[in-house]
């Protein structure tokens, strides 16, 4: 049903001392889209029963659907705040199989207020325990363009320097890391990309995680976020996809994920290239089987092209019944947790 992977040191920990919530310290949370619905049983499983009685800050690092994710972990109630960005999510109607970008924004600015309900930004800059940290992408050159042609002709500068050397595209991406006032998350990346942080604040969260969220061609992206130098900010997951970063802490870093090949950047997803097993030396993955995705309808995840391939009745018919079979993943994880289950740990590579 779930799949562990874990680097070589995480490893050694978990198999002597098994699963608990006490050993992490960093949560991450990928991009991917509609992808991440099939962690939704088990997102309400580990915020609402997992790290429950958390007495000791927990780092939340997501981009793009990750940083959503982070953002209804550090409300008061995280199970019904996810679940509210589930149903709001999934249930996303659009006037025809290709809305323009403004209408795709538009509706993804009324998901963040049904998401946030009354107080949730206040609860997720003032949590004490669940630290949210949102990975914005600053555009530089054409990629900053909200012309098409433009945005193209960066975009696909992008995807062929990318092809030579992941750290070329720090010429045309900064990494803007918006976290809470006292956070103690620190990380380095040996891709060089200029990393900024700022303080979120009651003016900026919404702006923050929607940038985080802002898929090129797809939405518009986000300018003069406050706080922030004038330009224009866009997908996290253009830099951090699923992340290839050294994360500095002494604890584990539990990421639960939908595949079990995690992609450094947004330019990588076609290509042979992996991330930097040392940077996973103490992750934590958790995955669903290849039996429980092929036992899927269509026997796949899901993800952004069924918003083109099916009809909305159709999409928000198989989206939904995703989010009932994931329950069966929340069930197998506290399986291992309370030791009725002995998985077997695959390595990291």
């Amino acid at each position: 049903m779930i799949d562990i992977y874990a680097g070589p040191s995480a490893a050694k920990v978990i198999q002597e001392q098994g699963l608990s919530a006490d050993l992490f310290n960093t949560f991450l949370g990928a991009s991917g889209g509609p992808k991440w619905f099939t962690l939704f049983g088990l997102d309400k499983y580990l915020f609402g029963e997992f790290f429950k009685d958390r007495t000791t800050p927990l780092n939340l690092l997501g981009s793009s659907a990750g940083a959503f994710r982070a953002a209804c972990f550090a409300q008061n109630d995280p199970v019904a705040a996810i679940s509210r960005l589930a149903k709001s999510y999934s249930e996303t109607r659009y006037s025809s199989n290709k809305a323009k970008p403004e209408e795709i924004t538009t509706k993804a600015r009324e998901l963040l207020s049904t998401v946030f309900a009354e107080n949730g930004i206040q609860e997720i800059i003032n949590n004490p325990i669940f630290k949210a940290h949102f990975i914005v992408a600053k555009s530089n050159g054409f990629t900053a363009s909200e012309n098409k042609v433009m945005q193209l002709m960066g975009l696909s500068k992008s995807y062929l320097v990318n092809r030579m050397n992941r750290r070329l595209l720090s010429k045309q991406y900064e990494r803007y890391v918006f976290q809470p006032a006292n956070s103690q998350l620190s990380f380095s990346d040996n891709n060089t990309f200029n990393t900024h942080t700022i303080e979120l604040s009651e003016d900026n969260l919404a702006d923050a995680l929607l940038a985080s969220g802002s898929i090129p061609l797809v939405m518009q992206g986000i300018k003069n976020i406050t706080g922030t130098p004038p330009g224009m900010y866009r997908d996290g997951g253009i830099i951090d996809y699923h992340f290839d970063l050294s994360i500095h802490n002494d604890g584990l870093i539990l990421y639960p994920h939908f595949n079990n090949s995690p992609k450094a950047g947004w330019f990588d997803k076609s290509l042979k290239r992996g991330i930097t097993p040392s940077n996973y030396d103490n992750v934590v993955m958790i995955t669903p089987s290849a039996d429980f995705v092929a036992s899927l309808p269509y026997g796949k995840i899901p993800d952004r092209k069924d918003f083109t391939d099916l009809d909305a009745d159709t999409r928000i018919k198989y989206w939904q019944q995703v989010f009932k079979e994931t329950e069966r993943l929340a069930e197998a994880f506290d399986a291992v947790c309370t030791n009725k289950h002995t998985p077997k740990i695959n390595l990291i590579k």
